[in-house]
């Protein structure tokens, strides 16, 4: 019998934070001895810093938990991109602490879906028509939420580890 929706969503955002991707190495891998003043620099390329990017995951963590409890979609709280502040090594441990409880959060939001919670269309401004192609259902918000780990992962291995 094939695993719920719920439950191959749960695998694919456990795998991709702290498990064994089928991209390369876990979130939380990359992250691993990254300190205070590394996670702070900009790449030479003006990409996002380490720590931009770990905020950025957190914010779209949260947003995404928000938005299956029924809030209404936008932007996260802080921003897409929230400025670090001051980098100091207590505020980077407490952005990497952030990090992991919102992806638990998130976790135990999507592990609380039935299948059908899954396709109720969430509140999103940008379905003033709703058609089933534009629907914004949770099991869209949460597929998505499934795949941008992979993708952060992939911008973190870069940042971190520049080519040439």
């Amino acid at each position: 019998m094939a695993p719920s929706e719920p439950s191959r969503i749960i695998d694919q955002l456990v795998h991709a934070h702290t498990g064994d991707p089928w991209h390369g190495s876990p979130v939380v891998a990359v992250l691993k001895g990254v300190t205070a003043e590394q996670a702070a620099q900009r790449p030479p390329n003006g990409a996002h810093s380490i720590w931009e990017l770990v905020l950025h995951m957190t914010g779209w963590r949260n947003e995404v938990a928000a938005r299956i409890t029924g809030k209404t979609a936008g932007e996260p709280e802080g921003g897409d991109y929230p400025a670090i502040g001051k980098p100091t090594t207590e505020r980077w441990t407490a952005a990497l602490e952030a990090l992991d409880a919102a992806h638990r959060r998130l976790v135990d939001m999507t592990r609380g879906l039935s299948e059908e919670q899954l396709w109720r269309p969430t509140k999103d401004s940008r379905d003033r028509v709703r058609t089933p192609a534009r629907d914004r259902a949770a099991r869209r918000v949460s597929r998505g939420a499934d795949r941008h780990p992979e993708e952060d992962s992939g911008i973190l291995r870069l940042v971190s580890h520049p080519v040439g």
